[in-house]
């Protein structure tokens, strides 16, 4: 018992270990791909002399190809620079001015309603307003946009280790790509209910332990896909490696869980995931599996599959 709690934590330790120094990779991975692609650009140009062909003119991939930092930086500049910082300058500044002048306006008319009676509805009616057209539009664009980005990012680390992507047929693709979603969005619901465990302490930390997991089965699931590894693989992976992935997640799981606004979380997970999808392409999972797997996903890909079941069923019927 005691072995296998020191290998526990030694997985836990590894995990923590390659999603903080793997991160740091972003810094020259684009330096590398562009070495790599300069080699290749070399060799088919001896080829094509030893063949005595006349060499065709190879466009460089450094311009049409989105590099790495770059795309780093504009998730930085959308969620932080423009989303995370709209935010915090209407909740501290535009708001708090707005209230200032309110307050002025009241004293000059000298109206008998007091300044706080007018900010009691005046205020909410503000942050709902902000919160309906500026806040709820640009976070679903965002999410969009960067969930590209991040494929972008995911992609150009695969091919610099790894090669050319493994991709199924697109049916398979898509259904695939579906049922990922579905259970991950399950799971997500899961991590929400376990934490209202009725005992101290053990609610929250059931609930850190699903996010965990479920980040790092984001940072991992953009290599593992393009290695064409189905989803179920990739769900036992996880399963039977918990230790290592519960560590790899830690990180990213307890920095989210620093602020109190749902909005400004997602704001930092989008600043922060590219790194951990850079981690996850280079670090190598361990290759002994826990002696204890842990089955979380059971139920949500049993769900799923009633769901998945019932959708394929329907159109059939109907004929």
């Amino acid at each position: 018992m005691t072995d296998s709690m020191k290998l526990i934590l030694g997985d836990i330790c590894c995990g923590m270990r390659d999603a903080v120094l793997g991160a740091l990779f972003i810094f020259r991975v684009d330096a590398e791909i562009n070495t790599l692609a300069e080699e290749r650009k070399r060799k088919r140009e001896e080829k094509m002399r030893e063949s005595q062909r006349r060499p065709i003119p190879i466009k460089d991939k450094k311009e049409s190809e989105p590099k790495v930092m770059h795309r780093m930086l504009q998730c930085c500049l959308l969620n932080g620079g423009i989303f995370w910082l709209s935010i915090v300058t209407f909740n501290n500044l535009l708001l708090p001015l707005l209230q200032y002048i309110t307050h002025k306006i009241i004293g000059i008319s000298g109206q008998s309603m007091s300044n706080s009676t007018v900010w009691a509805w005046m205020g909410p009616m503000m942050s709902y307003t902000f919160g309906a057209l500026w806040v709820l539009p640009l976070f679903v664009l965002s999410k969009a946009v960067s969930s590209l980005w991040f494929q972008d990012i995911a992609d150009a680390a695969y091919r610099k280790s790894r090669g050319r992507p493994q991709l199924p047929n697109l049916s398979e693709l898509i259904a695939d790509m579906l049922f990922s979603l579905l259970i991950q969005a399950l799971f997500l619901i899961q991590s929400m209910v376990v934490s209202l465990v009725p005992i101290a302490g053990v609610g929250q930390f059931l609930s850190l332990m699903h996010l965990c997991l479920l980040y790092s089965l984001y940072s991992f699931e953009y290599k593992w896909f393009n290695m064409g590894w189905r989803v179920h693989r990739r769900l036992a992976q996880i399963e039977f490696n918990w230790p290592y992935f519960f560590g790899f997640g830690l990180p990213l799981a307890l920095l989210t869980s620093l602020p109190s606004s749902y909005i400004i979380r997602g704001c930092l997970f989008s600043i922060l995931f590219p790194l951990f999808i850079i981690s996850g392409n280079e670090a190598a999972t361990p290759t002994q599996p826990c002696d204890f797997p842990l089955h979380v996903f059971s139920l949500v890909v049993e769900i799923a599959n009633k769901m998945f079941h019932r959708t394929v069923q329907r159109p059939s019927k109907s004929r």
